[in-house]
């Protein structure tokens, strides 16, 4: 964590644009799937290894990641140290309550941060140069994309060379927990690397996609298997 807050600091001073892909099992799971996916985690400029699936599979092929590094977490890190610089942020994405509230938590919890601007993920095509429009002119150090793992990565990757932010980074449901509409895993959940089952025993209609858990450990079993043998 503290390398990945360091180089992105790095990044906003040298006005480098980066996208940021906090990479977990269901994430390259999709990768693997679908080649357009994959070209877009390859183009990104950082991939952490957010899901605790990926730290050990990590691990579990001799190439070890000195730690997790969670995307709710790294987002509130770069915020404390954007706080030094009174960085500018934007947010972008959720409900236009739910972005409301998770701005205004944000300028009290971060008082040395700039929020610039924020709108809700409500739109559609036809609406992403007005959006486009609007970040540029408000020039955040930092834009914060709230849409879905689905579709912000996506969106982040085909705008970034116009967006031209230093960091841009998809936070899937960070906003619905900062402003209060739902709430992380328990700590004990977090310190066992199961945050995955409370949110499927919050969420149940989640099942669908944890399917992807089980064939990411196998297809991490069964690949290392084989470069063993070729070995």
């Amino acid at each position: 964590m503290a390398a990945t807050v360091s180089y992105l600091t790095e990044a906003v001073q040298s006005r480098k644009p980066h996208q940021v892909i906090t990479a977990n099992p269901i994430m390259v799971m999709a990768a693997l799937d679908d080649p357009g996916y994959m070209k877009i985690m390859q183009s990104a400029e950082l991939v952490v290894p957010d899901g605790t699936g990926v730290v050990w599979a990590a691990n579990y092929c001799h190439q070890p990641v000195a730690e997790r590094v969670a995307g709710f977490d790294l987002l509130h890190e770069l915020l404390h140290a954007g706080e030094k610089y009174n960085w500018k942020v934007y947010l972008l994405g959720s409900t236009p309550e739910v972005i409301q509230e998770t701005a205004s938590r944000l300028k009290s919890r971060f008082p040395g941060i700039v929020i610039v601007g924020y709108r809700d993920g409500f739109f559609g095509l036809a609406e992403d140069d007005g959006v486009i429009a609007d970040i540029l002119e408000a020039a955040p150090d930092m834009l914060f994309v709230a849409r879905g793992a689905d579709s912000q990565e996506p969106w982040i990757a085909k705008y970034k060379s116009r967006l031209a932010v230093p960091i841009m980074m998809g936070v899937g449901g960070s906003f619905d927990v900062i402003s209060g509409k739902s709430r992380r895993a328990p700590v004990a959940f977090q310190k066992m690397r199961i945050e995955w089952l409370y949110r499927l025993l919050k969420e149940p209609t989640r099942y669908k996609r944890m399917l992807a858990l089980p064939k990411f450990a196998i297809k991490v079993m069964r690949e290392k298997d084989k470069v063993t043998k070729v070995e």
